[in-house]
């Protein structure tokens, strides 16, 4: 049970309401998270704009790299939530269970090169609160992989965009 008391759809804003019916027709339910953020309208809408541009719109990572971040990084910070949320998603997206499993179990039982395995250890280096002692020769690393800036920068806004989501859902308790 939350920490705080989260709204209703009837006590939600206009905007914000429309967007839950959406979700309601495809899901049948609102999520703690979705409702976390309908408490203020600018966080919602702010988070929202993450989860299309890094989640949800085609990028330049594939689908597949986005989710193992999503539920590494969210291991990490014993997020179960968002780890739960993110099975799903994944499934949705098109990974197998298989996949999925490998990916709970950890970087090394991913079923997958060592280029992709560099970039998520990568990313969950750069999840933990000691990332400013990242050097450039491991972003150097990622480059000789065949890398570039821009996917790098992507994986970074998407664990960070996790540390975020995974801090709103672990402070006030969500599930």
């Amino acid at each position: 049970m939350a920490h705080i008391k989260l709204p209703e759809l009837e006590e939600m804003t206009p905007e914000i309401q429309n967007r839950a019916r959406e979700i309601l027709e495809k899901s049948g339910k609102l999520g703690d998270i979705f409702k976390l953020m309908a408490l203020h309208e600018p966080v919602y809408f702010a988070t929202d704009a993450m989860v299309q541009g890094y989640l949800l719109n085609e990028t330049l990572l594939p689908y597949s790299t986005k989710e193992s971040i999503a539920l590494l990084v969210s291991i990490e910070n014993g997020c179960k939530m968002c780890v739960d949320v993110h099975k799903s998603i994944a499934k949705m997206l098109g990974l197998s269970e298989e996949r999925i499993n490998q990916i709970l179990e950890g970087i090394d039982a991913i079923d997958t090169d060592n280029r992709e395995k560099s970039l998520l250890r990568f990313c969950v280096k750069a999840s933990k609160k000691d990332n400013y002692k990242i050097l450039k020769d491991e972003i150097d690393n990622l480059k000789l992989l065949g890398y570039s800036d821009k996917e790098i920068v992507e994986a970074v806004a998407i664990t960070g965009y996790f540390n975020y989501i995974n801090t709103l859902s672990n402070v006030f308790g969500l599930s």
